[in-house]
């Protein structure tokens, strides 16, 4: 029985964790086969095969349906930790092989069992990291995936997932596995949610499930980072929209201050037993600090569930347009137009395109930013210059606004090549603007595939091989790109997006008269034949020659009668966007008589009334700033906008280090505070500290010499463990705030950490780590530094330390001063109040 069948027919039950099992048995390093591969728990594969054999066997005899292979960190990226890169295929084909053959003998006609394929984040993340590419990523993924096929695995798991990008790279690596070996076998995807409430990268479970929709797992879910309790409102929304099995794997509730896992089976159950009386879930199983008896104990639930096959589960019936950025946006009815800021584009805005030539990218992400202030609920990005080159100019500028504005993007192209980039470089469901039938199928054959592939809205011009003007014949091009697009290339009908298209009405040309009324009888006629589609237009087309006045009254009245014929988006200048309801009488009816009949006489009404008048000032109010509040401003948002300009307006009146005091270092702090309240995610934070670098190197020269010294960090993550990630973002966070900051890398012993304290004398010395063993570890690496006679500050963090850990393990036995960072923030404020980092004057 094939895996897809029998998931409809019963809650499947996974196994328990791998990781705190194997930590349970205080291995020692010649288990591991040597030092330099203690930690590597794949590698006890080759050098412990027993160990792994009998976890498996373990669980089986719990009653788990699903076992999973022990390959989580066993892509090539994470091995070469351990110079064990090379050992990547092996490695993953004998974890398939031995899992596949302990479940085949405990497998029966009434019982089946099954293998997954684990394949865990890696070290790194693509939203967040620079040093490795998609492509880089989705090989590592491909060599995994093959070799796990060819082991013999049921299915493919990416688990424990914190960027959507990785897995999107995983399911490119997956299926590049699946077409060489010409074989297709399910796909299931598991995330992790922080207490934030988010990925690490900033999504909720709405957007991370609008991103990945279209891969159509086997089933998707939720495992790791917390408990059965803190999961329970995002399998509830995830249940809300899910047209997929879902999966529950908790930890048994969050660490303690003694790295413990606080509870027991008796407790994981009952909280779990709600997940099953709502109908949440299809899949159960445990993660960190679960065992065999927490697995038993969800199998004796299970078995007490009643068994009514698809009632299992409500899943969900919607077929919603949704597309996401860092957070999801789902189309609904809703009498008013969602709103596409049209100003990032360099064919409409000629401060934008004069930005891009200049490659001062970060100003024009501002211009993307300020869209998004004003109301845009989706950005438009257009980079088509014949003079330049797209591809990297859409690769360059994405890096920086994927991480700046948090709603969805529509990528306004028709080169494959800029598609392709856009989609490897954002976490979300992108909307492509356009395809269309002008040259026939071309434009669907070259854009089509990759949409379908990555997943993505699309918007489709309604003409084909002639410019249709009326309503009718803009309905009948729609249909034949409605049956092409659906049927030929597969893509969901609640992603196509329909632009009637229109054209200036000022031209006098007699080939558009009456052309803007046209269009709003399409959007009618759109609406009414295809309901699960949406429609959308270029609002400013309409008014293209008309005084800039008059363009913006146009504009909102046409836009106010598309509404009413049930327009979905307006693509428009959101900083410019008048309010219908606050024009005059008398320019409503001028500009509703000019749509309504584009005749020489009302065109000339309209010019005469607008040409005097100048435009309204944009609706955004400008604060009255003074130059520190600006400069606090510009680190809060993030923003590099005359930046140094306004430093050298506040010298005249204040002292470089009175500015480091009062100004830079409070605006910091109250960056710390809005990402402890989760208001700013991690790449706004990083976006502020790069603002808060270039203050502080301008400042810097201007101190005197005693009051310029670089505090060093040392930073490392402990022995035994190759996870990177927030090591990462302490070390650009503390360098951007003034620090130098000497990384040793990964799974670096304590001999390597006293010789470099020896070397560079540090001020403060880090500490990271991600498992429980880590936390352990850094309790030695504490002793080892007593021994050596250093007292330098220590600064712990990772996911399974706590403040009760450090404070009652840790301190107690470190001579010097211990620091708990629960995150790269708090850690920096605590560092600075410790350090006392700028002195005062």
């Amino acid at each position: 029985m094939q895996i897809q069948e029998k998931i409809n027919q019963k809650i499947l039950l996974l196994d328990g964790a791998m990781g705190t099992e194997i930590q349970k048995l205080k291995l020692t390093e010649a288990d591991y086969g040597g030092s330099q591969y203690f930690g590597c728990n794949e590698y006890l594969l080759l050098s412990r095969p027993k160990i792994i054999l009998d976890i498996h066997k373990n669980y089986l005899n719990s009653g788990s349906d699903i076992i999973e292979t022990n390959s989580f960190g066993a892509t090539p990226l994470v091995l070469s930790e351990y110079g064990l890169k090379d050992q990547a295929y092996l490695l993953n084909l004998t974890a398939a092989k031995l899992a596949k053959e302990v479940a085949t003998i405990y497998s029966t006609p009434l019982k089946p069992r099954f293998v997954a394929g684990s394949m865990g984040p890696t070290n790194k993340s693509l939203f967040i990291n620079n040093d490795i590419t998609f492509d880089e990523l989705a090989a590592n993924f491909y060599l995994q995936a093959k070799a796990l096929i060819e082991g013999g695995v049921d299915y493919l798991l990416l688990e424990t997932m914190m960027d959507t990008l990785n897995i999107k790279a995983g399911v490119i690596g997956i299926n590049q596995a699946f077409s060489e070996l010409n074989v297709k076998l399910p796909i299931a995807i598991s995330v992790t949610i922080e207490n934030s409430g988010t990925i690490l990268t900033g999504q909720n479970i709405e957007a991370i499930y609008t991103s990945i929709e279209h891969i159509k797992p086997l089933y998707i879910g939720l495992n790791c980072a917390t408990g059965p309790a803190q999961m329970a409102e995002h399998l509830q929304n995830l249940a809300r929209i899910s047209q997929f099995p879902i999966a529950a794997v908790p930890n048994a509730g969050i660490p303690d201050e003694n790295g413990a896992y606080p509870e027991d089976p008796k407790d994981f159950i009952k909280e779990v037993n709600a997940f099953l009386k709502n109908k949440w879930v299809n899949v159960l199983g445990g993660c960190c600090g679960t065992n065999p008896k927490y697995i038993a104990a969800l199998a004796d639930l299970i078995n007490s569930t009643p068994k009514n096959g698809e009632d299992l589960i409500q899943r969900s019936k919607l077929t919603q347009t949704r597309v996401s950025g860092i957070n999801a946006l789902t189309i609904e009815d809703q009498g008013r137009p969602y709103l596409v800021g049209e100003r990032a584009n360099v064919i409409g805005s000629r401060a934008f395109k004069r930005l891009i030539e200049a490659e001062d990218f970060e100003t024009a992400a501002e211009i993307a930013s300020k869209q998004v202030a004003s109301k845009a609920n989706v950005v438009d990005i257009c980079l088509t210059n014949p003079d330049r080159n797209e591809a990297s100019d859409i690769e360059t500028f994405l890096k920086i606004v994927t991480k700046r504005i948090k709603v969805p993007l529509m990528i306004d192209s028709q080169d494959p090549e800029v598609l392709l980039k856009a989609l490897k470089l954002n976490q979300g469901k992108i909307i492509l603007n356009s395809v269309n039938l002008e040259n026939g199928e071309e434009l669907c054959a070259k854009l089509l595939p990759l949409v379908k592939l990555f997943g993505a809205a699309v918007v489709v011009g309604t003409i084909d091989e002639t410019v249709a003007v009326k309503a009718e014949a803009k309905l009948a091009a729609a249909k034949k790109a409605y049956e092409l697009i659906t049927g030929k290339y597969g893509i969901a009908e609640e992603n196509l997006i329909f632009d009637p298209l229109v054209f200036p009405i000022a031209t006098e040309d007699a080939k558009y008269q009456g052309a803007a009324v046209e269009t709003i009888k399409a959007i009618k006629m759109l609406k009414d034949n295809f309901p699960a589609c949406k429609t959308i237009l270029g609002i400013s087309n309409v008014s293209f020659g008309l005084p800039p006045a008059g363009r913006e009254v146009l504009n909102s009245v046409f836009l106010h009668l598309g509404v009413e014929a049930g327009l979905d988006f307006a693509i428009i200048n959101t900083e410019k966007c008048l309010d219908y309801a606050k024009l005059t009488e008398e320019e409503q009816q001028l500009a509703t008589k000019l749509i309504e009949n584009n005749v020489s006489e009302n065109i000339t009404a309209f010019v005469n009334y607008f040409k005097s008048k100048q435009p309204q000032e944009v609706l955004i109010p400008v604060e009255n700033l003074t130059p520190d509040q600006k400069i606090i401003r510009n680190i809060i948002t993030g923003s590099k906008d005359k930046l140094i300009e306004t430093l050298e307006i506040c010298l005249k009146i204040s002292t470089p280090l009175s500015l480091i005091n009062e100004v830079l270092m409070p605006a910091m702090a109250i960056v710390g505070e809005k990402f402890a309240k989760n208001e700013l995610i991690i790449t706004e934070v990083l976006r502020s500290s790069e603002v808060m670098k270039i203050a502080i190197d301008h400042l810097q020269p201007l101190l005197p010499k005693e009051q310029n010294k670089q505090h060093k960090l040392l930073l490392a993550t402990v022995k035994g463990d190759v996870h990177d990630i927030g090591k990462n973002l302490v070390q650009v966070i503390f360098s951007c705030n003034g620090y130098e900051v000497i990384d040793l890398g990964i799974n670096c012993t304590n001999e390597q950490i006293i010789a470099a304290c020896d070397k560079y004398h540090p001020d403060l010395i880090g500490l990271s780590g991600l498992l429980v063993k880590s936390t352990e570890q850094m309790l030695l690496v504490a002793e080892d530094l007593n021994t050596a006679d250093i007292k330098v500050p220590l600064m712990l963090g990772g996911a399974a330390l706590s403040q009760k850990f450090v404070d009652n393990k840790i301190a107690p036995v470190y001579r010097g001063k211990v620091i708990y960072a629960a995150d790269a923030m708090k850690g920096l404020a605590a560092a600075n109040k410790l350090l006392q980092k700028v002195s005062k004057p």
